[in-house]
């Protein structure tokens, strides 16, 4: 079976890679061209189902993709660093005997250029022109950054990573040097990926259990005889004998409503879509027995999964009925799966178990404000919206947050006005990552 591998690039990229990639027969490529960060989105998302993985050769484009956090397939991408990097400085040092000081670069970090020179001899001083480009700096802005510079006498040439400011700035007369992946980077590049298929296979293969529990007793107000109960009870096994023949697995029950089925991680990886959504289960939906929670455990042994399995479900029916929760073999914990509060947190970390000493607050819920954080991108948030993502009441949260503030962990941060008739929220910084 070949891996079917996306690349996207510009086209001088393109062109190395294809010269490289014929030593390679394991992959079946396909080759993609952008003209913007946006277009990576639209590519990947229109391809994403004929699409094993994904090589991105464009640094900023690959920034783009990972912020967006949409593709289900494996990202990779060649890091303009390192070779790429001093093969460029070799020719502009061998061909136009210009100083380091001389030349202005983006998308390389200013430290990733200082440990180059001082590899290579190079006294560069304080004085290295690096633009701080991140994912949300406009392209025009990075060439204006190389442009004034130019213009201001200042510099001499650029070096960009980014094939339109190349171009851009040749238009306008500067002197400009495009850095690009050297072979023996892509040749690695295509050993990582190799190895991360094969580590992949090996992963889906795991050990998965899920565990349902259902309310068999569908009318509270009903007196059931237990011939009644049983029949309910057969109605809802064959039900749950079909899933699992969809996801290739055997169903075990256990009694009270409880059911196990054994299946592999890749098989819910994919009707899950990545661990990321609740399956549209035609059984379930036709079922008139209304489901509680699901669990899913992922362990390196049956045992293992299963205890996962009852950890998940357990943490599911903290939530709204019909909740699915993940626990991993790493003991991180994903859920709930479908829902906009959907995180993934973990209850280990000596850090946290430290904050937990100090505050009696359980190192679970702080887990999950440092996943709240993640997900918000934010290093600050009010007391409703964690109670939103916590699913608790706002008293319950504030509760919270005055303790972390006791600790110095919550800092009152300024306030928000959502509703301009309601009164302002209070913000609170987080230093949960740096306590």
């Amino acid at each position: 079976m070949k891996i079917r591998l996306g690349v996207i690039g510009d086209e001088a990229c393109i062109k190395i890679v294809e010269e490289i990639s014929n030593e390679y027969p394991k992959f079946s490529i396909r080759y993609f061209t952008f003209n913007t960060r946006e277009d990576t989105v639209s590519i990947i998302q229109a391809q994403e189902d004929e699409t094993d993985m994904w090589l991105l050769l464009e640094p900023c484009a690959y920034l783009y993709v990972k912020e967006w956090g949409g593709s289900r397939k494996p990202l990779f991408h060649i890091p303009y660093r390192g070779a790429s990097l001093f093969k460029t400085l070799c020719e502009i040092f061998y061909n136009a005997n210009l100083a380091i000081q001389d030349i202005s670069f983006d998308t390389v970090p200013y430290n990733d250029i200082k440990r180059g020179l001082a590899e290579m001899n190079i006294q560069c001083g304080d004085t290295i022109f690096v633009n701080d480009f991140c994912v949300q700096t406009p392209v025009n802005e990075v060439f204006q950054y190389h442009y004034d510079l130019w213009k201001n006498s200042k510099t001499k040439a650029a070096v960009t990573c980014i094939d339109k400011v190349k171009d851009m700035l040749k238009e306008a007369g500067v002197p400009v040097y495009r850095v690009l992946p050297v072979r023996l980077s892509i040749r690695s590049m295509f050993y990582n990926m190799l190895r991360e298929f094969d580590l992949q296979i090996v992963k889906d293969a795991q050990i998965t259990v899920q565990v349902f529990e259902f309310c068999i007793l569908t009318d509270d107000e009903k007196v059931y005889s237990t011939d009644e109960i049983y029949n309910e009870e057969i109605k809802l096994t064959q039900k749950l004998i079909a899933y699992a023949k969809k996801v290739r697995g055997s169903l075990k029950s256990v009694g009270q409503g409880k059911f196990f089925v054994f299946t592999t991680r890749g098989l819910l990886k994919y009707i899950t879509d990545n661990f990321s959504a609740i399956p549209q289960i035609e059984e379930f939906e036709a079922s008139e027995h209304k489901l509680i929670a699901c669990g899913i455990g992922i362990g390196l042994s049956a045992y293992e999964a299963e205890f996962n399995a009852t950890t998940a479900l357990r943490n599911a029916k903290r939530y709204e009925k019909g909740t699915w929760m993940i626990v991993f073999d790493d003991k991180t914990i994903t859920g709930p799966l479908g829902k906009k509060e959907q995180l993934t947190y973990s209850h280990f970390s000596d850090e946290l178990q430290s904050i937990s000493y100090k505050t009696s607050i359980s190192v679970a819920t702080l887990s999950k404000i440092v996943g709240i954080m993640e997900k918000k991108k934010s290093d600050t948030i009010s007391a409703q919206d964690l109670a939103q993502y916590m699913h608790i009441l706002p008293r319950s949260a504030r509760r919270i947050i005055a303790r972390l503030e006791e600790c110095g962990i919550a800092i009152e941060a300024g306030e928000e006005n959502p509703n301009p008739r309601g009164r302002p929220r209070k913000l609170y910084c987080m230093k949960l990552g740096q306590a």
